[in-house]
């Protein structure tokens, strides 16, 4: 299993910079990622949890099969939200509640470099949004109150976290 970065090593809050092109590096990145999800069973991961600082991330799709997005992006959310419960390999343990659109369109590359968009509804969206966020330097935490986040980490210290 994957040595994941753990929380606040400051790789989980540098935003990736979008590559050109999906290269053969950034598609190493993809296939890591892909295997550590597949490992620990995630609904999805970012780059930033391997310790590399990458545009990719992997989620765990609407059909149950995980899909690699490449300098993904969100162009629309729903106005319309929902709360779900959410947490990271990064700070094992802890699961809060975040509030976040019940859907996203998402532009982002395949790894053979094509471009796609989709609308991720649900789960699939609350995935996709926190794994983007990830990659975008912005650790899930910050999408909660102060006060939640406070709890969170001392649960966290308590866990030895």
């Amino acid at each position: 299993m994957a040595d994941f970065v753990l929380y606040p090593d400051p790789r989980l809050n540098r935003p990736a910079v979008p590559f050109d092109t999906v290269d053969d590096r950034l598609r190493a990145t993809g296939r890591r990622l892909l295997a550590a999800a597949q490992a620990c069973k995630a609904h999805g991961l970012a780059a930033a949890h391997l310790g590399e600082v990458a545009p990719v991330v992997v989620i765990d799709g609407e059909a149950g099969e995980y899909r690699l997005l490449f300098n993904p992006r969100v162009i629309a959310v729903s106005d319309e939200r929902e709360t779900g419960e959410e947490g990271s390999v990064s700070l094992p343990g802890v699961r809060v509640m975040v509030e976040r659109p019940l859907w996203a369109d998402v532009a982002f590359q395949t790894e053979a470099g094509e471009a796609e968009t989709r609308r991720l509804t649900g789960f699939a969206a609350r995935v996709a949004l926190h794994e983007i966020d990830q990659m975008n330097g912005v650790f899930f935490l910050e999408r909660v109150s102060r006060l939640k986040r406070e709890m969170a980490l001392k649960k966290a210290k308590k866990h030895g976290g």
